[in-house]
């Protein structure tokens, strides 16, 4: 597949997913940003490093402002994107791995969680037909 079949594939998979969807691959994007810049660090690729986590904060700041503050489980949410923002920060100004792997431990947990929550409401549509 070429460079540009797969930017257009990418795009139109974005341009069609539901917003839980949306929700799922911003978690996987924070995700993936988050690997590479722990493993820039522990190659001393302080650079791309720094890239990706700037990259990783900027989607964990989006998943804390999309959120629907009318429900009251959006508070425990935002403290949550605040926390891991804020180790995210840490790791960039200090290039320590520990504070990534905190923050991609409770971002693997919500993501997983979301998936969950994805697949229960999917059932339930699919029984009530």
């Amino acid at each position: 597949m070429s460079y540009e079949a797969l930017n257009t594939y990418k795009q139109n998979t974005v341009l069609t997913a539901t917003p839980e969807e949306l929700t799922l691959m911003l978690y996987e994007g924070a995700i993936k940003f988050m690997r590479i810049a722990k493993y820039s660090i522990e190659n001393k690729e302080m650079e791309r490093a720094h890239s990706s986590l700037i990259r990783a904060q900027d989607i964990i700041l989006e998943l804390n402002y999309s959120l629907d503050m009318n429900y009251e489980i959006s508070n425990d949410f935002r403290s949550l994107y605040n926390f891991i923002h804020e180790k995210l920060v840490d790791a960039n100004i200090s290039k320590d791995t520990k504070s990534i792997d905190e923050a991609l431990d409770i971002t693997n947990d919500m993501k997983e969680t979301w998936k969950e929550v994805m697949r229960q409401i999917k059932q339930r549509v699919y029984q009530s037909k």
